[in-house]
């Protein structure tokens, strides 16, 4: 998945509660998920170098194994922040009473189920034993995801924009739960898009997929749906396979609840409500990937690019279709009336082509953005990622000035931003302050430095305090090597004394 769909995911889940974990790592399904796509490197590395341990790894052991160096010893504090933080790793003493890390049992299990196969667990679903009488090819189970996500996009999106409407309506279950997570707000019976429903749109597809689907986990409990099985099945929809059928025997009741709901999604394809068996879609199979949601559709495809069979990466190509010049001219290679209607959001239109948008970035169109509750960051990092192929082959992406000048218009009608955060003070020593920040820094938490009064601003404590944790038993570490040193060093002393004496 990518990185702001992970971080949103491994944000909801950091919330749960230990008995939810516990029940969550049950099915394989769902730990190799989370071990595929939710973990780092070096976490993913830790785990491998644990599963089959039978006695915890010793702090001193695992210190051994990374190298000396700033930038490693934030991988390793990373890794292990985001570990513990999913109730994988957890702190525990060896056989000789020291410092060391424990995997969760049940994680372990589970993962080491999924890697060598085995049990009666079903948890990566149970494909129809017998052929379907019509079967349902890839193209059309793509085409069916694409037009009921776009359905969900139109209605938010036409939420600003009146008469901008889908071939398809969306359930009135769908447009409660986009009024849930406040992405548009009711005025009278009229829809209106709010500032969380900008974010929404600008997102890309597998981010605005799980945003959905976390509120989506919110409201489910009170559905009377269990939220370990609606989870769980989630995970269990980015391990199958696109274009095959699977039974719904094997599903909780919970599960064949989501099944209608996810089908109004486009996450999965079911003939009617009574049908014995579900297609998942490509927006399902790519929940914990980071390929692309819906490959050669109007939100990412390119007219100017084709992609060929011996292309060794297919989806590079499909990926990006704005141009922006350093006059704030904007060219868009779309046809789509959806992402036409984003563009207009926060740029001027001026001509329409069969297959080209031509518009421009002005200060009115910025401003009137930023008074409707976009950000000066979302139009950057929109245009960012929706960048065609050719101005990805450069460095920076997008010409300099364009996007310093975007932000200043936002800066022009602000004086102050607030920011919810904690500020950190009174460390040991300017040593200890600077590799805090520096880790800050990395982490992508640090808002603000006042190096004169020796402290800083960061929007996350989560990671900082397994920082702190792990330099204040490092320290602990430190002293009792120097105090077994002194005593060792005194006893000798002692010894020489004494012989002297006689």
């Amino acid at each position: 998945m990518s990185s702001t769909a992970s971080q949103r995911a491994l944000d909801y889940l950091e919330q749960l509660p230990g008995t939810t974990f516990t029940k969550l790592y049950q099915q394989p399904s769902t730990a190799l998920a989370i071990f595929r796509r939710m973990l780092p490197h070096l976490a993913k590395t830790l785990v491998m170098a644990m599963l089959y341990m039978p006695n915890p790894l010793n702090v001193g052991d695992l210190e051994r194994w990374v190298r000396p160096g700033s930038e490693s010893l934030q991988a390793r504090d990373r890794a292990l922040s985001i570990l513990q933080r999913l109730r994988i790793l957890f702190d525990t003493q060896d056989d000789r009473g020291r410092a060391a890390y424990k995997l969760s049992d049940a994680f372990a299990r589970s993962l080491r189920l999924a890697l060598t196969g085995g049990g009666n667990h079903r948890s990566f679903g149970v494909p129809c034993s017998t052929p379907d009488e019509k079967p349902v090819s890839v193209e059309y189970l793509d085409t069916f995801a694409r037009r009921q996500w776009e359905a969900i996009l139109y209605y938010v999106v036409g939420s600003a924009n009146a008469g901008l409407a889908s071939e398809v309506d969306i359930s009135a279950g769908t447009k409660q739960l986009l009024q849930k997570g406040e992405f548009v707000a009711l005025r009278g019976r009229t829809p209106v898009i709010t500032q969380s429903g900008f974010t929404f749109l600008l997102q890309e597809i597998n981010a605005q997929i799980w945003t959905l689907l976390i509120v989506y986990l919110e409201v489910s409990s009170s559905l009377q749906m269990d939220p370990v099985d609606v989870l769980s099945f989630l995970f269990t929809l980015g391990s199958l396979e696109l274009g095959i059928s699977y039974s719904t025997s094997n599903l909780t009741p919970t599960q064949q609840q989501m099944l209608e709901d996810l089908s109004d999604f486009g996450i999965v394809y079911r003939r009617s409500s009574n049908e014995e068996r579900y297609y998942p879609t490509r927006l399902a199979t790519t929940l914990t990937s980071d390929a692309p949601a819906l490959p050669n559709n109007s939100l990412t495809a390119t007219t100017t690019t084709t992609t060929s069979s011996s292309d060794p990466n297919p989806h590079q190509n499909e990926k990006g279709y704005i141009i922006l010049e350093t006059n704030y001219r904007l060219y868009a290679y779309t046809s789509s009336p959806l992402l036409i209607s984003i563009l207009s959001l926060f740029s001027t239109l001026h001509t329409r082509y069969p297959n080209l948008v031509c518009a421009k970035i002005t200060k009115t169109s910025v401003q009137s953005a930023i008074a409707a509750g976009i950000t000066s960051d979302q139009i950057v990092t929109y245009l960012t990622t929706h960048a065609h192929p050719i101005l990805r082959s450069q460095t920076p992406v997008l010409p300099p000035t364009v996007v310093d000048q975007i932000r200043l218009w936002q800066i022009e009608g602000e004086r102050m931003t607030a920011t919810k955060g904690f500020l950190i003070y009174e460390l040991s020593n300017a040593e200890e302050y600077e590799r805090a920040v520096k880790y800050a820094e990395a982490l992508g938490v640090l808002r603000k430095e006042f190096r004169s009064r020796g402290s800083f601003f960061v929007s996350r404590m989560d990671q900082m305090k397994v920082y702190f944790r792990n330099v204040s038993a490092r320290k602990e570490r430190e002293k009792e090597q120097r105090e077994r040193e002194r005593e060792r060093d005194g006893g000798g002393g002692k010894e020489v004394k004494q012989e002297g004496g006689e």
